[in-house]
């Protein structure tokens, strides 16, 4: 039993250590090639930091542990609204202002209903993944046109600071966009391997551990991400990570799992996991769009409240486990 917790430490700290070496080399390559910050921002940073997420689920979908594939995916939704958002809300108010975010937020949520709409028949067969890739294809040429069209965006100034802060020649951002993708590939094996054989070993599903532990541990590149940005006073790109890694993952990350392996769905995945998701979402969206004249912002209160939402969540969670 110490290994595989050993391993599922080890796995989640390297998985973070390299998802953000290659958003950084990812990011500083795509500056080189001479990409708009603006399409950078929405691309590459903003999908980027689902790319644990996207590895741990198309491994653990291949080894045959659909449950795990699917509780990492909406897991992390979950963790990067509640607990990511909600703790930056705590430590300053996000204001929002890209347009660009503003239009994104009422599109994840009509995907959260498109994914809930795919589990009512209890699986997420082939077919339903190639959709998901499909509209995933479409949302990304939509993405594309965007950054390459839209004028001055608040967004797009947040990513220039930031990669002016942060410059790195070609060969090193070469280096790490190489090495952080060998290394996300490595540690998502160790992590996939520690939490199966937890959940294996305790005798519950792999759902529950990848709820919890697993999409906590996928989410800590957003967490890290939204807090440096929320220092800096870089509030749309907090945002905007949040919202483009749960696109990339309702999307892509559970297409791409069951086009590998169709995924069986249990129950209680649409009634607790995919109705408090596509809350969340919702919640997100009222808040960010603003409502009655109020400006779009996330404040203390509301930070507050959805990181108590998470905590109850998270300890109903651990209840199951416990009771197992």
């Amino acid at each position: 039993m110490l290994v595989p917790f050993l391993a599922i430490l080890g796995g989640l700290l390297a998985l973070v250590w390299s998802a953000d070496k290659f958003v950084d080399g990812a990011a500083a390559t795509a500056r080189h090639a001479g990409l708009p910050t603006l399409l950078i921002g929405m691309v590459i940073i903003g999908f980027g930091t689902s790319a644990p997420e996207l590895v741990v689920s198309a491994l653990a979908a291949s080894a045959g542990n659909p449950g795990l594939a699917l509780g990492n995916a909406y897991g992390s939704n979950i963790a990067n609204i509640a607990l990511v958002i909600g703790l930056v809300a705590l430590i300053s108010p996000i204001n929002v202002q890209s347009q660009i975010v503003r239009k994104e937020l009422p599109l994840l949520l009509g995907l959260c209903l498109l994914a809930g709409w795919q589990l009512l028949n209890g699986q997420l067969s082939r077919l339903d993944g190639w959709v998901l890739l499909g509209v995933f294809a479409v949302v990304m040429g939509w993405t594309i046109r965007q950054g390459l069209r839209q004028g001055a965006d608040s967004l797009g100034g947040d990513v220039d600071n930031a990669l002016l802060n942060h410059p790195l020649p070609l060969p090193k951002a070469l280096f790490w966009l190489v090495l952080g993708l060998i290394l996300l590939v490595v540690s998502s094996r160790i992590l996939v391997w520690g939490a199966v054989s937890v959940a294996q070993t305790l005798g519950v599903n792999e759902l529950i551990i990848g709820l919890p532990i697993v999409a906590i541990g996928t989410s800590l590149p957003e967490l890290a991400s939204a807090i440096a940005a929320i220092r800096k006073n870089e509030h749309d790109l907090a945002l905007g990570n949040v919202v483009g890694s749960g696109i990339f993952n309702t999307l892509a990350v559970v297409g791409i799992a069951a086009t590998i392996s169709p995924l069986s769905v249990e129950p209680e995945v649409l009634y607790r996991d995919w109705s408090l998701m596509t809350l969340l979402t919702l919640a997100l969206l009222v808040m960010g769009l603003g409502w009655r004249g109020r400006q779009g912002r996330i404040n203390r209160l509301e930070g507050g409240s959805l990181l108590l939402l998470y905590l109850a969540y998270t300890g109903y969670l651990a209840s199951t486990i416990l009771t197992a």
